[in-house]
């Protein structure tokens, strides 16, 4: 990266910074108005409870290869930080309308339209965790590049057990092919449970088709219009073995996300 490449990656990650800190600030005076008493500081859980999910259908064994399915964080979450509260937003935020998200990253920008009226919970849920900065400075976790093609994000941890201390369901706008096109946006959770979805997704980057298990398929809330060869070049540049999974041979880091 030329030098003034470097000067212009620094100056971006700047400004970002400094619009999460004013967003942050919005926030903390906000709350501080309608009496609710939080400090400045975001609150730290007491992890007391490790759960290990298992990313394949074997008894949790190591596998050659990693499972098939996208895989979402535990009922009983273990992130460091907690999305609207600890509060699943109510999905008439969706507004029944279409989106549009811009996620910034290190590797650069994906653009997705989000359908609020196919995946309302999805949706409300996405664009109220990115508004409150629950996205931001995230390690996407898990990239899959054989049987299915995915980038897997939304985990504040980056262990694939994080969400934002609470779960939802019923499953939404699932295919009922079982065809993940290319560009779809779609929630991870729990082999066999519906109702283990929190704020992990994943990206598909190629044609996959995932099987339903015994809770269904998985709920397509959004696709991409924009950055599909960022994701593109992300699988490109391979995976490394952490833990029973693969994850992108060099960090991804979403910066922030917008969306209006």
């Amino acid at each position: 990266m030329s030098s003034k490449r470097e000067r212009e990656y620094e100056r971006r990650r700047l400004e970002k910074w400094q619009e999460r800190q004013a967003r942050a600030r919005a926030r903390r005076r906000h709350r501080q108005r309608l009496g609710l008493g939080i400090g400045s500081a975001v609150a730290v859980v007491a992890i007391v409870v490790v759960l290990v999910i298992s990313l394949n259908r074997d008894g949790g064994k190591a596998a050659a290869a990693p499972s098939a399915t996208p895989s979402g964080q535990a009922t009983i979450s273990t992130a460091a930080r907690t999305g609207n509260g600890g509060v699943l937003p109510d999905k008439s935020l969706a507004q029944n309308r279409t989106w549009t998200a811009k996620v910034i990253t290190n590797k650069g920008d994906i653009t997705m339209t989000l359908d609020g009226a196919a995946a309302p919970q999805a949706v409300a849920n996405f664009v109220t965790l990115a508004g409150q900065g629950y996205f931001d400075s995230t390690k996407c976790h898990r990239l899959v590049t054989s049987g299915i093609y995915v980038l897997q994000c939304g985990d504040p941890t980056a262990t694939g057990t994080g969400g934002p201390g609470y779960s939802w369901g019923p499953i939404e706008n699932a295919p009922a092919d079982n065809v993940y096109k290319a560009g779809t946006v779609a929630m991870a959770r729990q082999s066999g449970n519906g109702s283990s979805m929190g704020s992990q997704f994943f990206l598909v980057y190629a044609d996959s088709t995932i099987p339903s298990d015994s809770a269904g398929g998985y709920t397509v809330f959004g696709h991409i219009t924009s950055g599909q060869d960022v994701l593109k070049a992300i699988a490109d540049a391979g995976t490394v073995t952490v833990g029973t999974t693969t994850a992108p041979a060099s960090d991804v880091i979403i910066e922030g996300v917008e969306t209006q």
